[in-house]
């Protein structure tokens, strides 16, 4: 198992700016871990179930996330569900055993208070906040006890629907670009088209 050193600069360099955020989702993606019995899934070992949206504050907690439990959307083993909520469910694909996992309500409470989030607030890029702001908090979540900053669901069951991979495409009749056939649509005349050319929502 990889050290919460080597995924913490993981994270950094794929998420690209440092903030307190990103390191409060790797350790609550370490701890569902934990509770599960699981490694960071290689394939599609694992689920995850994100609460999280975007256009708000600390959206980087789900690259935090991603880093520890290997979920990732180029995979297709993670779905965004918009609720704006610092919380997610992950899932053993194997067992169907699965734990949500949230931000203490008083913790986020407090760290949107912080003055980070105010720089933020006050329309500072997170790569131009001086380190004097950001490195403390981020030091600071990083010796946190998980107990003092989630709350960690019991473990429940649920039922998981395994999908087989689409490997055979074929070019679209309209554009020409090479389509999986699972999104090619027959049009009125007979073509087979992608869902651009087709003119269809999905």
């Amino acid at each position: 198992m990889e050290t919460f050193e080597s995924l913490f600069e993981t994270g950094l360099k794929f998420h690209g700016h440092r903030c307190p955020a990103m390191p409060m989702g790797l350790k609550a993606g370490l701890a569902a871990m934990k509770v599960l019995g699981v490694e960071r899934a290689q394939d599609k070992e694992l689920s995850v179930i994100a609460e999280t949206g975007k256009e708000h504050a600390a959206g980087c907690f789900l690259d935090g996330i991603m880093t520890a439990t290997g979920c990732t959307y180029g995979k297709s083993n993670i779905q965004k569900l918009y609720y704006n909520k610092m919380a997610f469910t992950l899932i053993d694909n194997a067992t169907g055993r699965s734990v949500r996992v949230s931000l203490k309500p008083s913790f986020f409470e407090k760290a949107l208070g912080s003055p980070f989030v105010q720089q933020r607030k006050a329309g500072v890029p997170p790569q131009d906040i001086d380190p004097s702001i950001a490195d403390p908090l981020i030091d600071n979540v990083i010796s946190l006890e998980e107990d003092k900053f989630l709350d960690i669901g019991e473990v429940k069951t649920v039922e998981v629907v395994k999908g087989k991979g689409i490997f055979e495409a074929r070019r679209c009749e309209s554009c020409g670009e090479v389509t999986f056939v699972n999104k090619l649509r027959l049009t009125p005349e007979g073509k087979l088209v992608c869902i651009p050319c087709s003119g269809y929502a999905d």
